[in-house]
């Protein structure tokens, strides 16, 4: 089984969305627009767009539940690590749009 993809081996914290996706699509040869036509075939939903890849990888998006599971099959990333990586930029949009909370620690 293929070890989930982490920052650094000091560092645990799982990959944002828009940090992961690119890194598997290229490491599967994939252009945006070829992860765009992929997608379109396993699913047979022709809702998603190149324009939308973009956005997820520049972080403007989270890939909604339906994409995640789709990219999980395409990309071959197990659903749960899809899943961390969209809590992780939720929780970096937060942090950016917020601020650090007043109690964390450091």
């Amino acid at each position: 089984m293929p070890r989930p993809a982490t920052r650094d081996d000091q560092d645990e914290r799982p990959l944002t969305t828009s940090a992961l996706l690119p890194l598997v699509r290229r490491r599967h040869g994939l252009t945006q627009r070829g992860l765009t036509e992929r997608l379109h075939a396993v699913s047979g939903n022709r809702g998603v767009t190149r324009e939308d890849v973009s956005r997820w990888e520049r972080g403007k998006r989270i890939p909604g539940p339906y994409w995640r599971h789709w990219l999980s099959d395409v990309l071959e990333v197990p659903r749960a690590e899809l899943e961390r990586a969209a809590t992780a930029a939720r929780r970096s949009r937060r942090l950016h749009r917020d601020g650090p909370s007043p109690t964390a620690r450091r």
